[in-house]
């Protein structure tokens, strides 16, 4: 596994998902944010990690919102042009 500086690990066994800063010698220093708010710092070796999947399930939420917003601003402007031919 190739990793560099940026990209998010976890420790196989789980936890938080933690940020690579420095790759040497088969290590891996990394920082995480902790339930409190304080920032660690640990070089781990690289045979604990794994690369952490991405969450995309915020983001289509939002893209389903936009969605849903788009279609009752045409179904308004729809009503509104029909109200407009009949007055």
């Amino acid at each position: 596994m190739d990793l560099k500086p940026g990209d998010v690990v976890i420790l196989k066994s789980g936890g938080h998902p933690l940020s690579v800063v420095e790759v040497k010698d088969g290590n891996v220093a990394c920082v995480w944010m902790g339930n409190e708010g304080d920032l660690f710092r640990e070089t781990l070796p690289l045979a604990v990690l794994e690369l952490a999947e991405a969450d995309t399930s915020e983001d289509d939420e939002d893209e389903e919102d936009d969605e849903d917003e788009d279609e009752e601003e045409a179904e308004d402007e729809e009503e509104d042009d029909r109200a407009n031919k009949v007055a």
